[in-house]
């Protein structure tokens, strides 16, 4: 299946989450409270990285797009290999368990970020999109919302469970959800996974998504010192 794009960020940045949006030359990042993903243009020229560093300042860790070699000095910390599924058979609906999440849930919906580790999520990542989680005696066991929008897309984040409540189903349950609420609006859901969580493609793919090719992203740190 084509994607008519192969960077999000980029593709929100300049579309849905223009609002978002920091930049200095020719790169774009979000708010640093909002998301830590910079982008940099599908043809960028050969100043663009002196524009990444006058954006992000020196020492700072950023990660891009590999689409560029990355020039002498700056330190590559890693590779991050992951996939993009989109969803081809979802079946999407609304959890009568599932409750909105609001600023007031920030504090918990980190909380559960930090115990279980879905990816980047920030004091203001909730601007992004709906929220949507389950609790049980009044805390918060289970969360999915929506991040990256590319025109026509929205990308489905934040999919995580308390381990103590693993194996419930309540992923799916929120992934179905979130899409509901996607496919209203008249866009498709999309999601990533590092190619490491097994576990989890093959629980997307078992509800739905089909994986399709992404190009890889590398972190980096920027010369100088903080």
């Amino acid at each position: 299946m084509a994607i008519p794009f192969d960077d999000p960020a980029w593709e929100s940045l300049t579309g849905p989450h223009a609002h978002f949006a920091e930049g200095f030359g020719q790169v774009l990042r979000y708010q640093v409270e909002v998301a830590p993903f910079f982008a940099l243009p599908p043809e960028p020229d050969e100043g663009v990285w002196a524009d990444v560093a006058a954006l992000a300042g020196p020492g700072a860790t950023v990660t891009v797009h590999n689409a560029l070699p990355v020039p002498d000095g700056w330190e590559i910390l890693g590779r991050i290999a992951g996939v993009r599924l989109v969803d081809v058979a979802l079946e999407a609906a609304e959890d009568p368990e599932a409750v909105l999440l609001g600023p007031d849930d920030v504090p918990e919906m980190l909380d559960l970020v930090e115990r279980t580790k879905p990816g980047p999520f920030r004091k203001r990542t909730i601007e992004l999109g709906t929220y949507l989680g389950i609790r049980r005696g009044g805390e918060l066991i289970a969360m999915a919302g929506e991040r990256l929008r590319p025109p026509g897309w929205t990308e489905i984040s934040a999919v995580c469970t308390d381990p103590a409540y693993r194996g419930q189903g309540l992923a799916t349950r929120l992934i179905r959800a979130v899409a509901a609420g996607i496919r209203a609006r008249g866009e498709r859901p999309m999601m990533h996974a590092a190619t490491t969580n097994t576990s989890a493609i093959r629980l997307y793919r078992s509800i739905g998504f089909e994986v399709v090719p992404r190009p890889d992203f590398v972190s980096v740190r920027v010369p100088g010192s903080l």
